[in-house]
């Protein structure tokens, strides 16, 4: 990014987070459904669950973890959308704003917004009953790793969101999001599944994230499996993010 454009991400994104901020709504309506599974999960359902030797909820909280980043970028396309349709796009394309600027702002608010959703799930953990022996360096590679995933996930919020003809298709898109780690390792182990859906479940990309977040939090080694996730997570993040940018382009012309 040059000096310019860096500057007005940095003003842009400011104000978006002072929108957020003034209304902190947003964060715990995101915080909400997350936390109601990691309860019902936990306390209901957990003592016919069989995932090992260690509590459920430390095999449990990764997978909500990731639900809780889908609901949350679900709010970027919805305030991308209402932007467009009401024209505050066009105001900024009169003004000398550099065009990147606008949807960067849009993405690293969505960042913050949902690691703060995140943070608030975690310590609901903590107070559960989630324990971890992570180091401070798996500390920062869990983190790393939510935050390529919540940057992946919002690039594709902003493809909804510049694409969707109405505001409930343009926050639609999050619902296979939310489900798709049902369909993996999040909740029970991929093996107590038929053979098709343990198949599916064993190569779509959630597994080999709630995996490496699980090893990670546990302080064991990650194996391949962290290549694995940051493979589907990167391949996903450039391919959104040249989605979104040249998206982004046809519709200001």
């Amino acid at each position: 990014m040059s000096t310019h454009v860096i500057r007005d991400t940095r003003v842009l994104t400011g104000r978006s987070l002072r929108h957020i901020l003034r209304s902190p709504d947003t964060i715990i309506t995101t915080a909400v459904t997350p936390v109601a599974l990691l309860m019902l999960f936990v306390w209901v359902f957990g003592g016919a669950i069989h995932t090992g030797s260690g509590a459920y909820i430390d095999y449990l909280l990764p997978g909500i973890l990731l639900i809780t980043i889908a609901s949350g970028v679900a709010y970027t396309a919805y305030r991308l959308f209402l932007d467009m349709q009401g024209g505050i796009f066009e105001r900024f394309q009169s003004m000398p704003i550099a065009r990147s600027s606008v949807l960067w702002a849009q993405v690293l608010t969505s960042a913050v917004a949902n690691l703060l959703s995140v943070a608030i799930v975690t310590a609901i953990a903590f107070a559960m009953g989630f324990r971890t022996s992570a180091s401070l360096g798996a500390w920062l590679g869990a983190v790393g790793i939510l935050l390529l995933f919540t940057l992946a996930l919002t690039w594709l919020a902003v493809i909804a969101g510049l694409s969707a003809k109405t505001v409930d298709g343009a926050s639609a898109f999050s619902y296979p999001l939310i489900f798709l780690p049902f369909i993996s390792s999040a909740f029970v182990p991929t093996t107590t599944m038929p053979a098709p859906v343990a198949w599916f479940a064993e190569h779509q990309p959630v597994t080999s994230i709630v995996d490496t977040l699980r090893a990670l939090f546990a302080g064991q080694p990650v194996g391949g499996e962290i290549w694995v996730a940051l493979g589907w997570l990167v391949g996903v993040l450039l391919l959104a993010w040249f989605w979104a940018i040249a998206l982004y382009r046809r519709r200001l012309r």
